[in-house]
C-alpha cells in the first residue's frame, strides 16, 4: 500500500480545487510532486501537465494519461437582492445541488456559500413531491444584501466547488469530492515514481499527461497528446461500480468495488493492447473486472485514439460508485491495483514494440 508522503500527495490533490476550465492550482501541486523524480516536466498553454521518462532516443515512447480536472459549478448571474444564480460546469447533477455548502473561487481567495433550499414546511409540495430542479432555479446564498454588495464579493464567471472534502469509510475506502479523476492524477504519478525506481528493467521512454477539460469534452488530452505523438497510450479514469441498490446490470453492466481495475473492450480500445494488459494481468496475478464500450469511452481515451496516424490506446478503469457527487467512493486496493498494473504493462514492453490488428 501507498506510504505517508504518498498518501499526503494524494490527500493535497484532492482538496486542492480544480474545477474544468480553472484547473492551475491542482496542475501546481501535480507538477510539484513529479518534479523530484521525472527527467523533464512542462505544460501547454491551457494547463495540461507532462512529465517525462527518456531512456533512449531510439526506443517507443508510451504515454500514461488522465484528467486532473472536476465538475463544478460557475457564477452567471446577481440578482438585486445579491443572491446568486449559478449553471454548471461539465456533468454536475442538479438533483444533489441544494442545500450544500460552497466555495466560490474569486480572484481574491475563496467566498463561502450555501446553495438555498426552501424549508419544507413552505413548500407547495412536501415529501419529494415536487419536480427536478433545473439549474436555472438553483442560487447561491453568500449573506449578501444587494447586488452591490456581491459584487465586491464575487464575479460573473467565478468557478464554484461543493466545500465537502475526503474521508475514508474503512481502512480502504476512500469517499469524498473530485475523486473523478484527480486520483487518475495520483495513479499515473505513481506508476511514474514506480518506473523511475526500476530504471534497469525499463526499456522505453514515458510520458506521463495530466490533462485538463476532459469534463467538457477531452480537449486537454486532444491538444497534448497531438503534441506529444507517443507510439501508444495507456489511459486510466474512474468507471461506475454497479454493486449499489437500483442498477440494472443488464443495461449497465456489473463492477464490483475492490474486485480490481476494469479493463475496456471496444470503442477506442485497440484489441492488441487489451490482450497485452490482460496477459500482464495474469502473469502478475493482478485481478481484473471487464466492461463492454459501445460507442465511446466517455473518457479521454475518444480524445487520444485517432490523434494524427491513429494512437494505440487502452483504457484500464478505477471503479467508482456515486459518480459527479460530491460523495464518490473508491476502494484504495484497487487504486493500488491499478497502478501495479500500468506499471508492469510498461516494463513489459519491448524497445521496439508495435500493435497491429492486421499483420
Amino acid at each position: 500500500m501507498f506510504d505517508s508522503a504518498e498518501k499526503e500527495f494524494l490527500e493535497e490533490l484532492l482538496i486542492t480545487p480544480s474545477p474544468t476550465g480553472f484547473e492551475s492550482a491542482g496542475q501546481k501541486v501535480w507538477k510539484g510532486y513529479v518534479e523530484q523524480f521525472a527527467d523533464k516536466v512542462q505544460a501547454d498553454a491551457y494547463g495540461s501537465a507532462t512529465a517525462q521518462l527518456e531512456t533512449s532516443f531510439d526506443v517507443i515512447t508510451v504515454m500514461i494519461e488522465a484528467h486532473c480536472d472536476e465538475i463544478g459549478m460557475i457564477v452567471q448571474h446577481i440578482t438585486d437582492k445579491g443572491f446568486i444564480y449559478i449553471n454548471k460546469l461539465g456533468g454536475s447533477d442538479s438533483t444533489i445541488a441544494r442545500a450544500k455548502q460552497v466555495n466560490i473561487h474569486t480572484k481574491d481567495g475563496i467566498v463561502s456559500g450555501v446553495t438555498g433550499n426552501t424549508a419544507i414546511h413552505l413548500q407547495d409540495k412536501k415529501n419529494g413531491g415536487g419536480k427536478e430542479p433545473a439549474w436555472k432555479d438553483i442560487y447561491v446564498d453568500i449573506g449578501a444584501s444587494s447586488k452591490e454588495e456581491a459584487l465586491q464579493m464575487v464575479q460573473v464567471g467565478d468557478p464554484i466547488t461543493y466545500a465537502d472534502e475526503h474521508d475514508y469509510l474503512t481502512e480502504n475506502i476512500l469517499t469524498g469530492r473530485a475523486l473523478d479523476n484527480r486520483i487518475g492524477g495520483f495513479i499515473i504519478a505513481q506508476v511514474l515514481k514506480n518506473l523511475n525506481e526500476q530504471r534497469e528493467d525499463l526499456s522505453v521512454n514515458v510520458v506521463a499527461l495530466n490533462s485538463v477539460q476532459e469534463e467538457v469534452g477531452g480537449y486537454g488530452a486532444r491538444m497534448m497528446s497531438y503534441r506529444v505523438n507517443p507510439d501508444l497510450a495507456l489511459v486510466t479514469d474512474v468507471t461506475h461500480a454497479t454493486d449499489t441498490p437500483g442498477i440494472d446490470h443488464k443495461e449497465h453492466g456489473f463492477v464490483k468495488l475492490g474486485e480490481g481495475p476494469s479493463i475496456q473492450h471496444g470503442g477506442a480500445n485497440h484489441p492488441k493492447i487489451v490482450e497485452f494488459v490482460e496477459q500482464v494481468s495474469d502473469e502478475n496475478e493482478i485481478g481484473i473486472q471487464h466492461e463492454a464500450t459501445s460507442v465511446r469511452t466517455g473518457t479521454d481515451t475518444d480524445s487520444i485514439f485517432y490523434q494524427k496516424t491513429g494512437i494505440p490506446s487502452a483504457l484500464i478503469s478505477l471503479p467508482l460508485r456515486y459518480m459527479h457527487s460530491p460523495v464518490e467512493t473508491a476502494s484504495m486496493k484497487d487504486v493500488e491495483s491499478v497502478v501495479n498494473l500500468m506499471t508492469e504493462s510498461i516494463l513489459a514492453l519491448d524497445p521496439d514494440q508495435t500493435f497491429h490488428v492486421l499483420k
